[in-house]
């Protein structure tokens, strides 16, 4: 089990706080402190995944449950996607992956409010972090990083021109948030709503043959 490299400065505050309570004296200082550090470090958890193999299959970009499937269409592009929504609780990973192997074309960030990320709203209000991909095949993807009400920071790890794997590391999102994934509509969602899946490993769109 790692943890993502944005967590290391916060759980190495909270934990110095500890142990100066416990040189001093401060017990029960110190347990606050050591209980916030343990759970900083839960939320930073970054687990190892492995994503399933074979080019027709599109992998969850975040760890949650799935709030939302609908047809939405993506400014300025034209054609239309399912979007799949998924919300990260505090106690969900919240390191973010690439559900294809593709290359990132366009980022865009969106300043915005903080309101609660299960809302259908929140995907057009709330702070959010757009990036657009395009495979090999020429095939357009994307996936939305939004904001929630306690998250106040986006992390986004890709830039345009890069290539990413399937599975691999693009984000994170801290504290309670959502991923919006954009799919073309040639694939077949394998997800309902109010399925748990895992970022990097559970399937939620594969390739109509």
């Amino acid at each position: 089990m790692g943890i993502a490299r944005e967590g290391a400065p916060a759980i190495c505050a909270v934990g110095l706080l500890a142990l100066f309570s416990a040189l001093w004296g401060w017990y029960l200082m110190f347990l606050i402190f050591a209980a916030a550090a343990l759970s900083t470090a839960l939320f930073f958890r970054d687990p190892r995944r492995i994503p399933p193999a074979g080019p027709g299959s599109i992998v969850s970009a975040a760890d949650g449950r799935v709030i939302d499937i609908s047809e939405k269409r993506l400014t300025p592009y034209e054609e239309p996607f399912v979007c799949v929504g998924v919300f990260m609780s505090l106690f969900d990973v919240h390191v973010n992956r690439s559900p294809v192997e593709a290359e990132v074309i366009a980022l865009e960030h969106s300043p915005g409010q903080f309101r609660a990320a299960f809302r259908d709203q929140a995907s057009e209000h709330n702070e959010r972090n757009l990036v657009v991909m395009r495979d090999k095949n020429g095939r357009l993807f994307a996936v939305m990083q939004i904001a929630g009400y306690f998250a106040r920071r986006i992390v986004c790890r890709v830039k345009p021109r890069q290539w990413v794997n399937k599975g691999e590391r693009i984000g994170l999102i801290m504290f309670g948030s959502r991923v919006d994934h954009y799919v073309p509509r040639d694939y077949a969602i394998t997800v309902r709503v109010g399925d748990r899946v895992r970022a990097g490993e559970t399937v939620i769109g594969e390739l109509r043959k």
